[in-house]
């Protein structure tokens, strides 16, 4: 059995509703449900009584309470610990603004943070389980229980190798990428943003040929630009620098946004600060690197 599962056991037996409780650990009521089913499968046996009135606990649910609060108050005093000698526990998304590191860093002021590289659906899921204070993520995404400033909200453009068919256009349109393949990512790692972006090419009438899913990181997407045939990439300018090999174009018009948020539990007592820390990343915010325009192009 999961610690998740007896917090989320705790608040059901605590607000005897579903729906309530769902509401203080900060997700939808049928996950909540899903969670609760399986911890009684777990232990083969019910936990509660469930009715019209709402759900009451059985005897072994009854019995499970006093084990259950036992073990999340000690590791919530465990956190703590750790957290006095360590600092805040925060995690960034591959593929951020590349000021935001080191602004986060600054903003965070005299403690040591740790700082973790971690996916937007990770870092949700830590969110919610208090293994992780404050991250900064991608926008869309479920953030139920949780509070979050948006600190860069800028338009995606079209990445390509400098020897690609596209290179040299100034701006392009959706129609001038039949034929391609785009290199994306996997869902799983920020479904929200996904869905999203995927909405945008196809109701601009754009099919890819192919979706390839790739890492994150610069070099390994720049390798497959490269080399990978007739493909694109969607990202940001700043994903683009001299040297590279790359070129970063603008759509004409319906470009999509990418954007990042610092998001924290909404339950957390030190709300406060992470508004404060949100708050300096968004003055620390600049412009990003000039991109690697077109042969030819002077500016955007």
């Amino acid at each position: 059995m999961e610690l998740r599962q007896l917090r989320y056991f705790l608040a059901v037996a605590e607000e005897r509703n579903l729906t309530r409780a769902a509401e203080v650990v900060g997700i939808r009521p049928t996950s909540l449900s899903q969670q609760i089913i399986a911890l009684e499968r777990e232990l083969g046996a019910a936990l509660f009584v469930r009715s019209s009135a709402g759900m009451k606990p059985t005897q072994a649910g009854a019995r499970l309470v006093g084990h259950a609060r036992t073990v999340v108050e000690s590791a919530r005093r465990a956190r703590e610990s750790i957290q006095q000698r360590s600092g805040l526990r925060l995690a960034v998304t591959p593929g951020a603004p590349p000021w935001c590191a080191s602004a986060l860093w600054r903003a965070v002021g005299e403690v040591t943070p740790e700082v973790a590289d971690m996916q937007t659906a990770e870092q949700l899921t830590r969110l919610r389980d208090g293994a992780l204070d404050a991250g900064v993520l991608l926008l869309p995404a479920d953030l139920s229980g949780l509070q979050a400033v948006t600190i860069e909200d800028t338009e995606l453009g079209v990445v390509v190798a400098r020897d690609h068919r596209l290179a040299d256009r100034k701006v392009v349109r959706w129609d001038d990428l039949d034929g391609c393949a785009l290199s994306w990512f996997a869902r799983s790692w920020a479904p929200g943003y996904y869905d999203a972006i995927r909405e945008t090419w196809i109701r601009a009438g754009w099919h890819p040929t192919a979706v390839r899913e790739s890492a994150p990181r610069r070099g390994l997407f720049g390798a497959e630009l490269a080399h990978g045939g007739n493909v694109v990439a969607l990202r940001p300018a700043w994903e683009v620098r001299p040297g590279d090999g790359l070129v970063w174009l603008p759509f004409a018009a319906d470009a999509p946004r990418i954007r990042y948020a610092l998001v924290w539990n909404a339950a957390d007592s030190a709300a406060a600060r992470y508004r404060s820390i949100a708050a300096d990343l968004v003055a620390a915010a600049t412009p990003h690197t000039r991109a690697v325009l077109p042969r030819g192009q002077g500016g955007r």
